[in-house]
């Protein structure tokens, strides 16, 4: 067994699959950025992340995959569903190995994991581009806290690149520790320490701007008066809400406790 250990990018791995074809590597598992302890007996095999490489796998998928066949194997990278690697790399060499679109084989284990990994990278983008809330800071910075099941980040940058164009923000996503940050003229991406509680008000205090907790307050009225109690049904609304999204959520903070606490 050969362990490939790359550096973590969408790039690296594809450069990992030019390497793997190239050295003819055989029983091969993935790992980022450093072997896994797990596996005793494998060799180690480090890629060097070459652009040039990268890109001779992706025109050799472009030649036999649609552009949502293409989407779909990096939403699959975005999804971190375990074994991710090695579900991208089966798909990848029944693409290579047929003369003809494999996409549609839904009897092909292969297709069907990628399709279903990149199905929910897809509705977790959806989510995140209904769930992020901004607060203004001092400095006129808008910022949001997400917590995305998938690393969606790179799926939903030109989105709010494009809806929020005239005002500077940026989007943290704690659990990946990393964000992207506008400047009314590019994206870019930052990593950095964000570990303050962002709904208290302390912390509102410390780097919002002044208005802040009374637009908050104000769309928390909001959300209440509109919800119509009569017409609530908690099941769906969960459905389309989970409640792992609810703590990043302005319309939520407020009444969290006194909702999980009757539900």
């Amino acid at each position: 067994m050969t362990q490939v250990i790359y550096d973590a990018t969408y790039e690296g791995w594809l450069t990992a699959v030019f390497d793997i074809y190239e050295l003819k590597l055989t029983d091969v598992v993935f790992a980022k950025k450093e072997p896994s302890s797990a596996l005793l007996f494998s060799t180690d095999y480090f890629v060097v992340t070459d652009l040039s490489k990268a890109e001779r796998v992706l025109s050799g998928l472009q030649k036999r995959l649609s552009n949502d066949g293409l989407a779909r194997i990096y939403s699959t990278f975005l999804s971190e569903v375990s074994q991710a690697e090695e579900i991208m790399f089966g798909f990848v060499k029944y693409v290579f190995s047929s003369t003809q679109n494999i996409e549609e084989d839904f009897g092909s284990h292969e297709v069907w994991e990628v399709r279903k990994a990149a199905k929910m990278t897809r509705r977790e983008s959806h989510r995140m581009k209904a769930f992020v809330r901004f607060k203004l800071t001092k400095d006129g910075l808008y910022y949001a806290v997400i917590e995305p099941d998938c690393d969606v980040l790179p799926l939903i940058e030109n989105h709010f690149k494009n809806r929020y164009a005239d005002q500077r923000w940026l989007i943290y996503d704690v659990k990946r520790k990393y964000g992207i940050y506008y400047d009314l003229e590019n994206v870019t991406t930052v990593e950095l320490q964000f570990n303050a509680d962002t709904n208290s008000s302390k912390f509102l205090a410390e780097i919002c701007d002044q208005k802040e907790e009374f637009f908050q307050n104000l769309w928390v009225q909001y959300f209440n008066n509109v919800n119509i109690e009569s017409r609530k049904n908690m099941k769906l609304h969960l459905q389309h809400m989970p409640k792992r999204y609810w703590k990043n959520l302005t319309e939520k903070t407020a009444n969290l406790k006194r909702i999980l606490n009757n539900h």
